[in-house]
């Protein structure tokens, strides 16, 4: 269930799990990594679960449908409550993009905070044309912010601008999640 430590929650804070969605480049892997180890929680890759198939699309260069997420989120959703099942806390990241997807994630468990991390193309398009080894090409930025359905005031979510450096961003979620 993903990389970091143990991921107990304390005796005065029950277990939680964040959360972190955004478009293609806007630094999920290396925020919600960076927040899993300042917090000592367990760390689990969303991008790991895709099926070997959606991973070969995105690859190749067309973006998946909702067909090809639906298992994919159910995937990521049990994870999350295998988490909370155990009284752990995790940061899991997934890019969550549409109000459905979030649906499927957060639901009604009580435990689960968003963060969003809300970057516009001029400032992801570069990070993407210089990653390296991702499935992800740049190609398919727009189609995921025609997608994306920014999350509303009442999913309480936590918006962090990507503009500097992670430990930084880091810092402001662990200010907002009151730890």
């Amino acid at each position: 269930m993903g990389n970091g430590a143990a991921g107990a929650g304390s005796a005065t804070m029950p277990a939680q799990v964040v959360l972190v969605m955004g478009v293609s480049g806007a630094g999920k892997t290396t925020v919600g990594r960076l927040l899993a180890q300042r917090l000592g929680w367990t760390y689990l890759e969303g991008d790991d679960m895709h099926p070997p198939a959606s991973v070969a699309k995105m690859a190749g260069g067309t973006p998946l449908t909702d067909e090809d997420r639906w298992p994919w989120l159910r995937a990521i959703a049990a994870e999350i409550d295998a988490l909370l099942t155990a009284g752990r806390s995790g940061v899991v990241t997934c890019s969550a993009l549409k109000r459905r997807y979030r649906d499927i994630l957060i639901g009604g468990r009580g435990g689960v905070r968003l963060v969003y991390l809300k970057g516009g193309t001029n400032l992801l398009s570069p990070r993407l044309a210089v990653r390296a080894g991702h499935f992800m090409p740049p190609s398919l930025l727009e189609s995921q912010f025609a997608a994306l359905e920014p999350p509303e005031d009442d999913e309480h979510p936590i918006v962090v601008v990507p503009d500097r450096p992670p430990e930084a961003l880091v810092e402001e979620v662990i200010q907002a999640l009151g730890r």
